[in-house]
């Protein structure tokens, strides 16, 4: 073995350096090395994001599946998503990364809890507050009881004071100076949110053209261009000194799309009205668009992270493996606090009820009737179980106060929430509860200071009665699901895509209409002049004459029993009334209807297997 010289040594061992420099070198390349550099630079800070509650304070899907001691398989209510929330702010905290939560709007509108707003109770906003949100956009079911009423409710949770701790924002929304909404400052435009790491997030909420188009009651305010207003809080938020711009809306997701092409500077959108629960972040542009579907049952989470040297935001939930939406259901306990206050509500909401049912029902938890099987609501423009039941409600209960023969009721899906759906649970097996019929028809204001659409009783010659049903066939090819009618006492054929009707058939029989056969049906006939009895409820007659302005042959004229055309601005007129001079609600009559079933073994209510599945009533032929 030879001895090797120093030199050689030494020029191994420059030549070994060399090589490890080199290999280092490719490993860090300068791409990833800036990466590496940019990420360093990094601001992380995380937005949750729920939108389109409804109302839906307790666990539901049914709500009489909900047991405090028992597991159950109910999803969503306002306390445990109080303890999600909490759960990661804390594990947030830990690491020094700050937490904004925003909530998209719809809020009210839905669950029997939300008839409590007419009497001055702001149940929705106050545990929103409780539960240390920090904005929140206005949707249009947050004008369902109307903009006076709606002022009532923001001054009962504290505005404009309350600002201070949870912004209510609606920016391209004008009220008239005169109004309350306007005149106390109950709403703003912008927000500015300084976080503990530096970052500047600027906040501001719109409410989008289609839910404009569906609200119930805005009175006299105006909605302005949302891109435009926009575009205007964007410049105003920046130059305020905004690293980051966050649109909260209640537009829906295609609205959404448009938004971030017409203002590229938005950097993240938190979106409603949809009722989508995206899994992933719609990206559009630059822009991050995200929605938490509805009704609680998920809280949306977006970790972000912003560069100050690039201006861009970037999200890391991946980098975490955390889900953009949490589900939220029995693995999260309740929250104490929250549950409180919900009890507390929920006390109240049990009086009022006992109050306008006369003492009927005191207990929103309480069985009304049995089920042996779901009443659905789907397919879209067709006619289901769901509607025929609320329909045939209409037209049997409201028969049944009158004492007068009720021919046909009317009914629009888009009043139509959802299934009934019985309990599946060892301890509600088959039950359908008071709270459960209540979200699915509870919508709705009256001139009576009530919640829940009022029913409106009007006669129709045999001629208006056709004419109705092409009307019907319109509506359903030119303006969608939440438009098709649906109907109980008749039945027809019909083609939509010549919006033609076959034939049309009078149920003169008593009781629910059969489901086959000819027994008890008489043909609708062009030029009958007699006058039929029709029930519906102030939403559907609202839309009624839009359909006539649009299709000038199929005018309808809604009269009174003698005949007597009432036009629009005196509706208030046809509605049905008890004798207290209080309107008879849609929910009333669904509520009632269901009661009213023969008894079961257990002497509790029964629907009846006819309700199991649709009857005929509505039969497109192509």
């Amino acid at each position: 073995m030879t001895n090797k010289s120093p030199d050689l040594v030494m020029k191994r061992r420059w030549l070994f350096t060399a090589i490890m420099c080199a290999v280092v070198a490719l490993a860090f390349s300068p791409r990833e090395s800036a990466e590496a550099a940019e990420q360093s630079a990094e601001l992380y800070f995380t937005i949750l994001h729920t939108n389109d509650e409804h109302s839906a304070l307790l666990p539901h899907s049914p709500a009489v599946d909900y047991h405090q001691e028992k597991e159950d398989s109910t999803v969503g209510g306002l306390a445990r998503l109080a303890t999600a929330i909490e759960g990661i702010r804390n594990a947030k905290t830990e690491e020094n990364e700050p937490v904004l939560l925003f909530n998209a709007g719809d809020f009210l509108g839905g669950s029997a809890f939300g008839w409590l707003a007419p009497q001055g109770h702001s149940a929705e906003l106050s545990l929103l507050q409780a539960m240390g949100y920090d904005a929140v956009a206005i949707g249009n079911h947050e004008y369902d009881y109307g903009p006076d009423v709606l002022a009532q409710y923001l001054d009962g949770a504290g505005y404009p004071d309350a600002h201070e701790d949870m912004l209510l924002l609606a920016t391209n929304t004008l009220p008239p100076d005169d109004h309350p909404l306007a005149a106390k400052g109950l709403f703003r435009r912008t927000g500015l949110f300084k976080l503990e790491n530096g970052l500047t997030v600027g906040v501001f909420g719109l409410i989008g053209k289609d839910a404009i188009e569906v609200t119930h009651d805005t009175g006299r305010l105006e909605f302005l261009d949302q891109h435009q207003e926009a575009q205007r809080a964007t410049a105003q938020l920046k130059d305020a000194g905004a690293d980051v711009i966050v649109a909260i809306t209640h537009s829906g997701v295609e609205e959404d799309k448009a938004l971030a092409l017409a203002v590229p500077e938005i950097d993240v959108i938190i979106g409603g009205h949809s009722h989508d629960a995206l899994q992933e972040p719609v990206e559009q542009g630059d822009t991050l668009i995200v929605q938490a579907g509805s009704l609680g049952r998920h809280l949306g989470r977006l970790e972000l992270a912003y560069n100050p040297e690039t201006g861009r935001t970037r999200t890391r939930n991946h980098e975490g493996d955390h889900t953009f939406l949490i589900p939220i259901d029995g693995r999260f306990a309740p929250h104490p606090k929250i549950e409180s206050i919900v009890r507390e509500y929920t006390t109240l909401l049990n009086t009022y009820i006992s109050e306008v049912t006369g003492g009927d029902f005191d207990d929103i938890m309480a069985t009304v009737a049995l089920s042996e099987f779901v009443l659905p609501n789907h397919p879209p423009l067709k006619e289901t179980p769901m509607a025929n039941f609320v329909t045939d409600a209409m037209r049997l209960v409201t028969e049944e106060l009158t004492g007068e023969k009720v021919h046909v009721a009317i009914q629009a899906n888009g009043s139509i929430r959802d299934s009934i759906i019985p309990g599946s649970l060892e301890h509600s097996e088959g039950e359908v509860s008071f709270y459960d019929i209540a979200e699915v028809v509870g919508l709705g204001y009256g001139g009576d200071g009530h919640a829940g659409y009022p029913i409106v009783s009007a006669y129709l010659t045999g001629e208006e009665l056709y004419r109705l049903l092409y009307v019907a066939v319109a509506l359903e090819v030119f303006m969608g699901d939440s438009y098709f009618l649906q109907f109980s006492g008749l039945r027809f054929r019909y083609r939509p895509a010549a919006l033609s009707v076959i034939a049309g058939e009078l149920y003169t029989g008593e009781g629910v209409q059969p489901a086959d056969g000819s027994e008890g049906f008489v043909s609708l006939r062009r030029g009958d002049r007699d006058l039929y009895h029709v029930v519906t409820d102030a939403y559907v007659y609202s839309f009624l004459p839009l359909a006539a302005e649009l299709l000038p042959h199929l005018t309808i004229s809604p009269k009174n029993a003698a005949g007597e055309p009432i036009p629009p601005e005196r509706m208030h007129e046809l509605f049905v009334r008890h004798d207290d001079a209080r309107e008879l609600k849609v929910w009333e009559t669904v509520i009632t209807y269901a009661a009213n079933q023969p008894p079961s073994e257990v002497g509790i209510p029964q629907i009846p297997d006819y309700h199991a599945d649709t009857s005929g009533r509505i039969v497109p032929e192509r």
